[in-house]
C-alpha cells in the first residue's frame, strides 16, 4: 500500500507541472532593471560619452545596449533605444582611441 501511495504522488507532481506552465517560466526571483531601462540607461551614457569619460562610458554604453537586446543582436529590431546605445557606444569608442592615439603621437585633434 505504502509503494502504490508513493507512485501516485509522484504522479500527481508530474501531472501538476505539466498542467501549469507558468511553472517552466522563471526559475528564480527576478530581480534588477528590465530591458528597456538598461536600452535608456545606455543610450544616456552614449549620448554623455561624447562630452565626457568616453572611453570609459562608450563600453558601458555597448555592454548596456547589448545586455538591454537579451544578449543577442537579433533582438535590435524590438528595442531601438538599445541599438542607439550600441551604435553611439562603438562611435564614443572609437573617437575616444583616436583622440588617445593622437594625443600620444603629439598631433592635434
Amino acid at each position: 500500500m505504502m509503494a502504490g501511495l508513493g507512485q501516485h504522488s509522484r504522479t500527481r507532481i508530474r501531472t501538476h507541472l505539466r498542467t501549469n506552465p507558468r511553472s517552466r517560466d522563471r526559475t528564480g526571483p527576478r530581480s534588477g532593471p528590465d530591458r528597456a531601462t538598461l536600452g535608456v540607461i545606455g543610450l544616456v551614457c552614449a549620448v554623455a560619452g561624447f562630452f565626457i569619460l568616453s572611453i570609459v562610458l562608450g563600453p558601458v554604453s555597448v555592454l548596456l545596449g547589448w545586455l538591454s537586446m537579451g544578449r543577442r543582436w537579433s533582438g535590435a529590431s524590438q528595442a531601438l533605444p538599445a541599438l542607439v546605445a550600441v551604435v553611439l557606444g562603438v562611435i564614443d569608442t572609437v573617437l575616444a582611441i583616436i583622440r588617445m592615439t593622437t594625443t600620444a603621437v603629439g598631433a592635434p585633434f
